[in-house]
């Protein structure tokens, strides 16, 4: 729907949005509502830990917002709750609404754009005790849930995604790990489905990507009209995607069919822009990611240590629409700072290098702000630019923190300024 033209109500160049990110469920702690508050404390779990308390951030949020801004960002990107917003099937939480307002207002108030996601992989339980995205009666909610918040809310939001990384299965199911397990999340699933009392509990990250593909794809549609409708049209709405730098590992490489069950459908999707979130590349073989190449550097997500894959993410997308780019997630996990501040230094000149071929990209979103619970792979993983006491919750930025917050104060190259 977007073209690579400039329009009022979408960032230009002039504001390239600088910022880093966290995601509700991951920091807030306490989200007893959600699906995967199930999942983690049912046997057996796919999760190497329970998220708990996460980092507190539910309670800390304005002095974080604070660090945030003083390093020198104009942007941050966060998620809002639906398990918070509705803890139940139509029961909603005024006071939730009003915690995120003011979150919303912290933000402004610091002279950054908020970048808001209201689905960042977690659901209420009652919504994955129904289904979840495993069936067409989970759009209507959903779509739902986008009104509610865009009503009350939109009036300050900045750039909004309706989902994070919906695409993630299509990805993940071209990857060894996936296979590897696929027997436990089904036992996960089932031990959950046991525990609420459901016949089905699904939620979207240990769901069949084949059937939520086409149900979330509509539902992100209908909920982009809404939320543009209830913002007057002012607010970009798109969503975001992981994007691997895909490199044939073979001759007969699957590269085309990779895209069509884990790219395309979403870049194809309406929307004023796509959100792009990479880490590493892939080798692709005739079906399957191949093994990571033999010396390479890891991560603590052992993912190959691939800054510039960034730049092949951002020029695939770019191939296949004239949508603007932001840049929502980009990032390494290690325990050595410097590793990190290494990875930002060859990064963000890939940036830069799409912009001067053209490329319409409007901001870059570091992953993430601060260490924090990493999903399936517990508390391991430091992702964060800030790291966490996790007894006390003292926040202590790093010098890539600082480092990032410099690039940011500099802004865009002067052969890129208008």
């Amino acid at each position: 729907m977007a073209t690579g033209t400039a329009r009022a109500d979408i960032p230009a160049r002039s504001g390239f949005l600088w910022g880093s990110a966290g995601a509700a469920y991951q920091i807030e702690g306490g989200n007893v509502a959600s699906d995967l508050w199930v999942v983690e404390h049912v046997q057996p779990t796919i999760f190497r830990e329970a998220s708990g308390d996460a980092v507190d951030a539910y309670h800390r949020v304005f002095d974080d917002i604070a660090l945030a801004a003083s390093l020198g960002f104009n942007a941050h990107r966060f998620s809002i709750e639906w398990s918070r917003i509705e803890p139940e099937k139509g029961q909603i939480s005024l006071a939730a609404i009003a915690y995120y307002r003011r979150v919303l207002e912290a933000i402004r108030s610091h002279g950054m754009t908020p970048v808001v996601t209201l689905h960042h992989f977690t659901s209420p339980r009652w919504f994955a005790a129904a289904g979840g995205f495993e069936t067409r009666d989970g759009i209507e909610p959903f779509v739902r849930y986008a009104e509610i918040v865009s009503r009350h809310l939109g009036d300050l939001f900045g750039v909004v995604a309706t989902f994070n990384e919906p695409n993630l299965g299509g990805l993940m199911s071209w990857g060894s790990l996936s296979k590897q397990i696929r027997p436990i999340v089904q036992a996960s699933r089932a031990s959950a489905a046991r525990a609420v009392n459901s016949d089905k509990f699904a939620p979207l990250v240990l769901g069949d990507f084949r059937i939520q593909t086409p149900i979330i794809i509509e539902a992100h549609e209908r909920a982009y009209d809404v939320i543009r409708r209830e913002t007057g049209g002012r607010t970009p709405v798109g969503l975001t995607i992981a994007v691997n730098d895909e490199r044939a590992g073979t001759p007969d490489a699957g590269l085309d069919a990779k895209l069509e069950d884990a790219v395309l459908p979403w870049v194809r999707a309406r929307g004023d822009f796509i959100g792009v979130q990479n880490y590493t590349y892939a080798l692709v073989g005739k079906d399957a990611d191949l093994p990571n190449p033999e010396g390479v550097e890891l991560t603590q997500m052992n993912y190959p240590f691939a800054p510039e894959a960034l730049e092949g993410a951002i020029r695939l997308v770019a191939r296949h629409t004239d949508k603007p780019i932001y840049v929502t997630e980009n990032g390494v996990a290690t325990e050595d700072d410097a590793r990190r501040v290494a990875f930002i230094d060859r990064a963000v000149p890939a940036v830069f290098a799409c912009m001067r071929d053209g490329i319409d990209v409007r901001g870059y979103i570091h992953w993430s702000f601060l260490d924090n619970w990493e999903w399936f792979a517990g508390f391991g993983p430091k992702f964060g630019l800030v790291a966490v006491d996790r007894t006390t919750f003292e926040r202590t930025p790093k010098p890539s923190a600082a480092h990032l917050g410099r690039l940011a104060r500099g802004g865009l190259p002067g052969d890129l300024r208008p």
